[in-house]
């Protein structure tokens, strides 16, 4: 972990400021900016450019903090249109000094992880990439799926991916519980209390579980499993090839048998893949490509010599003005939660500080690691096919943003003509309501924009007029009013109003979002043209002000499509909101509320299942079988939860 040396803040240093050239800096320059400009160290660390609402939007490292955050204000800098638009947002910077550039690297990777700046270079949807793991730090190792990298990985862990393919990782867990018959149907053996799993009836697995198999044994084939996932299958079958002729020998002909499939199996994969290096050595091969719309990278996998996978990656806030830029970004990501790192990485671009992601490579290997930009030969090659397949993979995006966009505009157009709204609905706000019996009142809201969910723009509210009592209109009223008279309404992002408020629920909840509308519009015009409609969920009708009639639409109609996908968006964020809120509140309270359970019931409750959670799952039987709770309160605390448990859609709809 970095230590941080120094943190810049606001207060001024103990030395005077220097002067600076002023008529080097650009005159969009503030006034504050440029007297941080010259407080600014000539050390190694990494650098927070933040906005005029304080929100980090670009976090960037350097080898002198001086020389680089000054090179973005100098008058007649040339800048990407990216950075541009970053330079001209910033309205204030801070800094964290390092010991070294390495340092540096690694807590801009850090800073990056922890708070998503717009403008830095980032993987698109990169928050749960699935890995396959082999689990080494338990006594018998598993091999399973995993939709992220743990926080805090176990040292022994060994980890494969991340890979963007599910499906081909569900394929390849398939693939290893036929081969090699791991991992076992009980994550250990004892659990099995001498009975067989599933998977060793049907033949997929090694009999760990009623000892068919031993330790020495099952951590052999732990490590072929490894082998294979590695890539490195021709050490493999020249192993397996000597256990199956020494099982003969010994007239084990069954043995013999299985090892010859599972070399058949490993040998078919491995027919699949290419021999594309003569070097025979572990390359990794990096290319991005970009156009006017997208910024692709892709990745070829190269294991002693053969092409055994690839993987492409979508980038955000990446352009094709800076291709080295995007790279140097993609690599410090992705090897950042990478399960291997190979001798050689191959790239497209020159990156200015190549030194510096070597030193950081080799230091994730534990041995030396190069960065290599090949001009010609074989390994040129390499990089080029790769280049050609991430071409490919840009003009599918690039057909598919077009064919989606175009069917979005088909809706929206589908659902101005049904609703009879007066220009095309391109940003709609939903809202919904979630409780349980009047408890735990909250709302919620959501924004699509041209037809597509902006969840930067999610908002929830924690209704404060409930008393406990189910009040939908109420709630509703108040999450309405609270976007237009709030702190919401004076941010950017809310300053005008949509082109539709879609209400989940029928005339009443519509009614009192109107209530709403009127005290807290600006003006008789703006509430003239707002547009809100609701939707009852019992029969998908569409309800209009002043309007007794509902609109009902056909169940194939692209309208109803869209604004069936925006109500379902706010329901589930309503209900993912509302039940954060109840198991906080159950956490801390639950057992109080209970009559007859005091502490000394609350603590043998507790005692005896371990968690609230665990008590709420229990059955009536099991409740009772508690020391010192009699039947009378067993009846009581079961009653109370199956309440929770009969209330999986908790919400309370007065007018549907």
């Amino acid at each position: 972990m970095v230590g941080e040396k120094v943190v810049e803040n606001n207060a001024a240093a103990e030395s005077p400021i220097e002067e600076l050239e002023w008529a080097n800096l650009s005159d969009r320059c503030p006034a504050s900016i440029r007297e941080k400009l010259a407080l600014l160290p000539d050390s190694p660390g990494c650098y927070l450019m933040k906005n005029s609402q304080g929100e980090i939007i670009y976090v960037g490292k350097a080898k002198s903090l001086r020389n680089r955050v000054r090179s973005y204000f100098q008058l007649g800098a040339e800048h990407t249109r990216r950075i541009r638009r970053m330079v001209y947002e910033v309205a204030d910077l801070d800094w964290i000094v390092t010991d070294s550039e390495l340092e540096a690297l690694i807590l801009e990777s850090n800073l990056i992880k922890k708070y998503r700046p717009t403008y830095n270079v980032r993987l698109r949807d990169d928050k749960s990439y699935p890995y396959i793991a082999v689990t080494l730090s338990e006594e018998w190792p598993r091999v399973v799926y995993m939709r992220k990298l743990r926080m805090m990985p176990k040292e022994k862990d060994k980890y494969f991916g991340p890979y963007t393919d599910t499906e081909a990782v569900r394929d390849t867990m398939r693939l290893i519980r036929r081969v090699f018959r791991v991992p076992c149907g009980w994550k250990h053996p004892e659990q099995s209390r001498g009975k067989a799993c599933m998977y060793y009836h049907i033949g997929q697995c090694t009999g760990v579980c009623v000892g068919k198999i031993s330790k020495e044994e099952y951590v052999r084939v732990i490590g072929d499993v490894m082998e294979f996932l590695e890539g490195h299958t021709d050490d493999l079958v020249r192993r397996l090839t000597q256990q199956m002729e020494e099982a003969a020998e010994n007239l084990e002909f069954e043995k013999a048998a299985r090892i010859r499939d599972q070399i058949r199996s490993i040998q078919t994969v491995s027919a699949k893949q290419k021999v594309v290096s003569t070097s025979l050595e572990d390359q990794d091969v990096v290319v991005v490509v970009s156009d006017e719309y997208n910024t692709v990278a892709q990745m070829f996998f190269v294991r002693a010599g053969k092409l055994v996978g690839q993987e492409h990656f979508l980038l955000e806030n990446a352009s094709g003005e800076d291709l080295a830029e995007c790279l140097r970004g993609f690599i410090q990501q992705y090897y950042d939660r990478a399960a291997y790192v190979p001798r050689e990485v191959l790239v497209s671009e020159e990156i200015q500080d190549a030194q510096v992601l070597e030193d950081w490579l080799r230091k994730k290997r534990g041995k030396k690691v190069e960065l290599i930009c090949p001009k010609r030969g074989e390994k040129k090659a390499l990089v080029d096919m790769a280049r050609k397949n991430a071409e490919l993979v840009l003009k599918q995006v690039k057909l598919k943003m077009s064919t989606d966009e175009q069917a979005r505009l088909e809706q929206l157009a589908a659902l101005q003509q049904a609703i009879g709204a007066p220009a095309l609905p391109r940003r709609i706000e939903a809202y919904d309501v979630s409780n349980i019996q009047g408890q735990y009142t909250v709302a919620s809201l959501v924004v699509f924009e041209d037809g597509q969910p902006n969840k930067s723009h999610y908002r929830k509210f924690k209704i404060k007029t409930s008393d406990g009592t189910p009040d939908d209109y109420a709630a509703m009223k108040e999450a309405v009013l609270r976007r237009l008279t709030g702190r919401l309404r004076q941010t950017e992002a809310f300053a005008d109003l949509p082109d539709l408020f879609l209400i989940d629920g029928g005339k009443g909840q519509l009614n009192a979002a109107l209530e709403a509308l009127r005290q807290g519009c600006e003006d008789a015009a703006e509430y003239e043209q707002s547009m809100v409609i609701g939707l009852a969920k019992k029969n998908e009708e569409i309800y209009k002000p002043d309007d007794p009639n509902p609109i009902i639409l056909p169940k194939h109609s692209k309208a109803l499509h869209l604004i069936q996908r925006v109500r379902d968006e706010a329901h589930r964020f309503a209900i993912t909101y509302h039940r954060t809120a109840r198991d906080k509140a159950m956490k801390v309270s639950v057992l109080n509320s209970i009559p007859g359970v005091g502490p000394k019931r609350r603590r043998a409750l507790i005692r005896h299942f371990g968690s609230v959670e665990a008590l709420r799952n229990a059955s009536l039987e099991e409740i009772q079988a508690v020391p010192s709770i009699d039947k009378r309160t067993a009846q009581q605390v079961y009653e109370f939860f199956s309440r929770f448990k009969e209330e999986e859609e908790p919400t309370n709809r007065q007018d549907e």
